[in-house]
């Protein structure tokens, strides 16, 4: 037989919640007590003249913390727990602004909360180019741009903007994307319009297909926007996430409608490097490169040869026209490992020697969650 639900006034449940109730408030006062001590960790990086965000420290934090984890609470709480206590003992520091693609309710801002944890001031841009400009220009002190998407490849645009841009990657984060319609009504009838960026249009080409498949697919700067859209328009539906349908008032008509049930985007979290020094080793760490090779038999093959001699992993590797009129191509690559370890430095410099263009884009620790 079924167990018998507690009664509200049953004496064990309301023991259990009496216990809770002084857990809470014991944790409450640990919290503040490491909020003091962040407070005075602060002081002595002010004299120091030392960076507030050290995204390799947090890194380690998290990475221990689920190392000494002995449950019931799953692992992977584990990270997104800590990202809110550590930006909230940061934010008394200094809040970190962070710009990305918005407006609100778009995935690049739950990127982004799910990195900084919520204690930011957010800029939300009106497109990738705007996240890199403002970063750049000081308006922000980090971007969150997407920069691979496991169904439809990279982000051609955020790859195009590193090669031109003085900014560097810090850090990287991923968010499982699931897509779902959206609409003021909650119905699909009198649908005249499907609006989303053209990346969510892509990933969820076969379920609009089959159940929408004479309705206009209409391309705008971000999902969000389109969820805004369609809240102004019946005759929209907009392609987003269920925090887009909460910020503008709409329905979900049909809930994640992703063609791929695993989609996930990859984020790059950028900086100015005059103002944020690139991450230690924390090791566990990436390092990202573009690099190009003069366009002769055998350039690509010598361009990987000090990886292997070295025992140098290469994790991530894309192609990208360079726009000459040449044939010629830009490579980017992701290397296991970080600069200081004595492998990966001597790989890089003899890639550097074979490389007609060689830029470092960035070297961070890998996404903890």
């Amino acid at each position: 037989m079924p167990e018998t639900p507690a009664a509200p006034n049953d004496p064990a449940l309301a023991g259990l919640r009496e216990r809770i109730d002084a857990l809470d408030r014991d944790l409450l006062g640990l919290l503040n007590r490491r909020a003091a001590l962040a407070l005075e960790v602060g002081e002595i990086k002010k004299r120091e003249g030392s960076v507030v965000f050290r995204p390799e420290r947090e890194a380690q934090v998290i990475a221990n913390l689920k190392g000494a984890n002995g449950g019931p609470l799953r692992s992977d709480s584990i990270a997104p727990i800590w990202r809110e206590i550590m930006s909230a003992c940061r934010s008394l520091e200094s809040a970190s602004r962070v710009a990305y693609l918005g407006p609100a309710g778009t995935f690049s801002e739950g990127a982004a909360l799910g990195y900084f944890g919520s204690s930011i001031e957010r800029r939300p841009c009106a497109s990738i180019d705007e996240v890199f400009r403002s970063t750049a220009a000081g308006a922000a002190d980090f971007g969150v741009v997407p920069v691979e998407n496991s169904t439809e490849g990279v982000v051609a645009r955020s790859l195009d903007l590193f090669l031109t841009t003085p900014l560097i990657i810090i850090g990287e984060t991923s968010l499982q994307v699931r897509h779902n319609l959206l609409r003021a009504r909650s119905d699909r009838a009198g649908i005249e319009a499907v609006v989303a960026h053209p990346q969510a249009l892509a990933q969820c080409h076969g379920w609009l297909s089959e159940h929408l498949s004479a309705v206009e697919r209409r391309p705008v700067a971000s999902n969000a926007e389109g969820a805004r859209l369609a809240s102004l328009d019946p005759r929209l539906a907009a392609v987003a996430s269920e925090r887009a349908a909460g910020e503008y008032g709409l329905h979900v008509v049909e809930p994640s409608i992703q063609d791929d049930a695993h989609n996930r985007t990859r984020f790059a979290i950028v900086t100015d490097p005059q103002r944020h020094p690139s991450p230690r080793a924390s090791g566990h760490d990436c390092t990202s490169l573009v690099v190009s090779v003069a366009n002769r038999p055998g350039a690509v093959h010598d361009m990987l040869v000090p990886l292997k001699q070295h025992g140098v992993s290469l994790t991530r590797f894309e192609s990208r026209p360079a726009r000459s009129g040449q044939w010629e191509y830009y490579f980017y690559m992701d290397l296991q490992g970080h600069p200081d370890e004595p492998a990966v430095s001597r790989a890089l410099s003899e890639l550097r020697e074979v490389c007609a263009f060689f830029k470092l884009l960035g070297t961070y620790p890998l996404d903890p969650h």
